[in-house]
């Protein structure tokens, strides 16, 4: 009986380590330019199919230093300028067709810019897909934005939101979009935010390193249905990529008037982003795929990719088997370090 007991403790400690998330991705943006061959910086001014007011382009996205903690982030700018038939620029990054993933976690720690009335910032995923069949069939997941109409009288540091977008066509959309006005201000340093993506449910939070006591700020239920394009299991079970902007006006703030931004009245604003993680737990589900290797994370190492040894050999991420492993060389690693036989 003892040697039973003995074993079934083993089965479950072996249980419950398969059930952990280890980090299969970091990017921390302290190579001093941004890493194209993981981002795309956007081109527009189409207003992002919300009427939004910015130019879109490469002088709103940098590398550089944030000036109270000197950390090295990418840095989206806003400005009120003349800029080829607009009245502002900002900047936007995507990983589509580069970076892309199917569950697992994804965090980023970010410090939002002083919205005040007009500013959206935000941090986001769209299906891979999105070129073959569209918004909104190809699904999308609102990880956090700010600077909503509902939000203002004095409560914009602290109301924002998480949602979720899909369906048929634009004019037949099914979302869920879930507001709070925090007990904080989210505006003041630079915040955790947290996405967990399993197949059956969508989990979001905020800082909960630091508040282990905080709830989730978003909880959706993937549910199917017969309905392919209103199918959340069979949409939001697709690879995804990841999206940062900092845009101006438009539907969500209500503001349509370059005048009305008085968040750009005295000058520039700024989103900087020190670091993006994304984390799975090797199930056969789980889909990864980057073409350049994790940044190690600083200054102290974790369970992840970065305690494989590199000696500067390029890595190649494959999944196999339901496990993520990581090949350098001739050798094959999984992502805590163990040489594969």
């Amino acid at each position: 009986m003892k040697k039973l007991f003995i074993i079934l403790c083993a089965l479950c400690a072996t249980m419950v380590k398969a059930q952990e998330y280890s980090l299969v991705w970091n990017e921390d943006f302290t190579d001093g330019a941004l890493d194209t061959r993981v981002w795309n910086v956007e081109v527009n001014s189409d207003g992002g199919g919300n009427n939004e007011l910015q130019y879109y382009c490469q002088k709103g996205v940098s590398v550089g230093a944030e000036p109270t903690t000197g950390k090295q982030c990418l840095i989206l700018t806003a400005t009120k300028e003349d800029y080829l038939g607009k009245k502002c620029t900002s900047g936007r990054v995507n990983s589509k067709h580069k970076l892309h993933y199917t569950y697992g976690k994804i965090e980023a720690r970010i410090k939002l810019p002083q919205t005040a009335n007009g500013l959206w910032p935000a941090f986001w995923q769209l299906g891979e897909n999105i070129d073959e069949v569209e918004w909104p069939k190809c699904g999308e997941i609102d990880i956090i934005e700010m600077g909503n109409q509902n939000g203002f009288n004095n409560r914009q540091d602290r109301y924002f939101n998480g949602a979720m977008h899909l369906g048929r066509a634009w004019d037949a959309v099914w979302q869920d979009a879930q507001a709070h006005e925090w007990t904080y201000s989210l505006q003041d340093t630079f915040h955790i935010l947290t996405m967990i993506w399993t197949p059956t449910s969508v989990d979001m939070y905020l800082d909960k390193e630091t508040h282990p006591e905080n709830d989730a700020y978003f909880h959706a239920d993937l549910e199917p249905n017969e309905d392919a394009d209103y199918n959340r299991q069979f949409v939001f079970g697709k690879p995804n990529f990841v999206i940062a902007n900092l845009a101006v006006g438009g539907n969500f703030p209500g503001i349509w008037d370059i005048n009305g931004i008085t968040a750009l009245a005295n000058g520039p604003r700024k989103m900087y982003i020190d670091w993006i993680r994304i984390y799975q737990k090797g199930d056969v589900k789980e889909t990864f795929s980057c073409p350049s290797a994790s940044d190690a994370i600083e200054p102290e190492g974790t369970q992840g990719m970065e305690e494989v040894p590199s000696d500067q050999v390029p890595s190649t991420k494959v999944l196999r088997n339901g496990q993520l492993l990581i090949i350098r060389g001739e050798k094959v690693y999984t992502i805590t370090g163990q040489i594969v036989e």
